[in-house]
């Protein structure tokens, strides 16, 4: 039997990774020790890999495919295939960003104010061509974690991975420049993209994924309406295109379909009430297929 190999990242975005199969169709066992988790489809094996080193293995083609930011095959310098951008991250839908940071009292201002200065970071090849674009030599050394601390009893600056900032407030310090934003990417090697049942399965699994990814805060409402409220219940309704607007047995009654963003549900539920909408009916999504 053909098999794919998959590499899904361990650590921060190891559950929402996990849910987002799910709602794919794709059922993972495995509890959080495990780097071999069994999931219900024959033709797929999972390996459980840090996102820093994802991508080197991808190239190496020890795995066919493997999920981990732009940020890292960056970082790794990766030849790889880029099946599609994988729009999620641990807090939000929101880019991750590397920034440069410093205390807040710190002189430097810009990149150019690093001259000569220490940098902790966990992407130093980044961090280094960083520098070199904007002829600044600096003396850039890779941190194991807790990189925040670090500054100013150790290193000048550092430059480190955030979503809301949040951190590096707590930590007083304030963020210089933005080297790169990065969202997460479902990825494989050259050799399973020139693979034709590799692919093809690939392109099912992305398929999927991506409908999951599109259902992600949305709801299908459903509901009926006479004909001399039809327009006004229709105007209410945001929608991916176009409602769905079928006639009943009922004459003089229509049934309204469309999906919405759940943000607004609780807004114009109690508008599509007054404006003589009835059996309103609000379902969860997982899967939206553009």
């Amino acid at each position: 039997m053909n098999k794919l190999v998959i590499g899904l990242p361990k650590g921060s975005l190891q559950d929402s990774t996990y849910a987002l199969f799910a709602k794919a169709g794709f059922n993972i066992k495995g509890n959080s020790r495990s780097y071999f988790p069994s999931i219900d489809d024959d033709e797929i094996e999972l390996r459980l890999l840090r996102s820093q080193e994802m991508s080197r293995y991808v190239e190496q083609g020890m795995l066919d495919a493997g999920i981990s930011g732009l940020d890292w095959i960056a970082a790794n310098d990766s030849d790889v295939q880029i099946i599609c951008d994988m729009v999620y991250s641990k807090v939000s839908k929101r880019p991750v960003r590397w920034v440069l940071a410093v205390p807040e009292d710190s002189d430097i201002k810009s990149v150019k104010d690093l001259e000569g200065k220490r940098i902790a970071t966990e992407g130093v090849a980044l961090v280094e061509r960083w520098l070199e674009k904007h002829g600044v030599k600096a003396e850039v050394e890779f941190s194991w974690g807790a990189t925040e601390v670090k500054v100013p009893e150790f290193v000048d600056a550092i430059v480190d991975i955030t979503e809301t900032g949040s951190s590096l407030r707590a930590h007083n310090l304030r963020i210089v420049d933005t080297l790169m934003e990065s969202y997460t990417q479902f990825f494989c090697s050259k050799e399973a993209w020139a693979d034709d049942w590799k692919r093809t399965k690939l392109e099912k699994v992305a398929l999927l994924l991506k409908a999951a990814l599109n259902a992600h805060d949305k709801v299908l409402l459903k509901m009926n309406v006479a004909v001399q409220n039809l327009d006004a219940v229709k105007d209410l309704l945001p929608a991916l295109n176009a409602p769905t607007v079928s006639g009943l047995s009922a004459d003089g009654w229509y049934a309204i379909e469309t999906v919405v963003e759940e943000s607004i549900v609780r807004e114009i539920i109690p508008e599509l009430k007054a404006a003589g909408a009835e059996g309103i009916i609000e379902i969860a999504l997982n899967k939206v297929v553009e």
